[in-house]
């Protein structure tokens, strides 16, 4: 079957994708676009983590074909997907929540960091000024093998916090 689909803003079709092909199948190995990554196949780790719709879903456990006519954002969109929410016409930039997860260290091994970044970015685009509780409840779905956690939850109040800045400056 072909599935046709807006991945990070451009329109894509894949073609002979079988029923059980994942989501997370046609990203990495069809389209090219490896940052959403494979570990545990069962939508425990959440290193597969995008954006379906704006609603954040493990694209392992996605059929390819529940994708058509749908919106998919990646790890890779975040920065372009950033510039179209706020239109900006900057290029080249990194979404706000990937420069604070740099700028707060909160990257180890990396593997669970791409999940990490677009459970985030739509917990602070839902939730300018979330709480402790809302990011541990929004991260709840992903896993980290690397860290104890703090570098993370830094990482989202940073970017919640540069975020609601910003949107303080605009008014």
């Amino acid at each position: 079957m072909r599935v046709t689909f807006t991945v990070n803003g451009r329109r894509h079709e894949a073609d002979d994708v079988w029923e059980g092909e994942s989501l997370l199948y046609v990203l990495r190995e069809r389209m090219g676009l490896p940052g959403s990554k494979n570990a545990c196949e069962q939508g425990e780790c959440g290193s597969c983590t995008v954006r379906l719709d704006g609603e954040p879903v493990c694209a392992c456990l996605v059929a390819a074909g529940q994708a058509e006519g749908r919106e998919v954002v990646t790890v890779e969109g975040l920065a372009e997907y950033a510039r179209d929410r706020d239109g900006s016409e900057q290029t080249g930039d990194l979404a706000p929540v990937q420069q604070a997860f740099i700028d707060a260290g909160a990257v180890q091994c990396g593997f669970c960091t791409p999940g990490l970044l677009v459970a985030a970015d739509e917990l602070i685009e839902r939730n300018p000024q979330p709480s402790d509780a809302d990011i541990r409840e929004a991260l709840s779905g992903n896993l980290c093998r690397c860290t104890g956690y703090e570098k993370i939850m830094d990482a989202v109040r940073l970017a919640a916090a540069r975020a609601d800045d910003s949107a303080q400056e605009v008014v």
